[in-house]
């Protein structure tokens, strides 16, 4: 069983920048690939990041690439969302969610953390 918490969540100004982490516990996700969704207000939930077990690979959603930037550290459990360049459009609650079977499909994750509120005002 892995548990994951979400943290670096806020209110930001468009145009600055957040960093979001995501720490497991109750076990290594290191083999274990990792995604980034979000959920705005009335929205179903949203993909943006996701990133493999070892970092080699990464995959953005349109809407944030070239903002957006998923890394992890295996070594501390941790797997991080860099995000510049921020947008009153990317206000959502962000959660992450680890070991998907559709890399896209949020229904694919087996573990899921409780989120972060990130809202960017204009």
């Amino acid at each position: 069983q892995v548990h994951l918490v979400e943290s670096g969540g806020g209110l930001v100004q468009a145009g600055g920048s957040l960093k979001l982490s995501c720490v497991a516990s109750g076990r290594t996700f290191s083999s274990d690939a990792v995604g980034w969704f979000r959920q705005a207000p009335g929205k179903e939930r949203e993909f943006v990041a996701h990133i493999s077990w070892n970092g080699g690979n990464t995959y953005y959603a349109d809407s944030v690439k070239g903002r957006f930037t998923i890394s992890r550290d295996n070594a501390k459990n941790t797997v991080y969302l860099q995000m510049n360049s921020l947008k009153p459009e990317d206000t959502a609650v962000y959660y992450c969610a680890a070991r998907p079977r559709l890399i896209t499909v949020a229904t694919t994750y087996d573990y899921w953390g409780q989120g972060t509120q990130v809202t960017v005002s204009s």
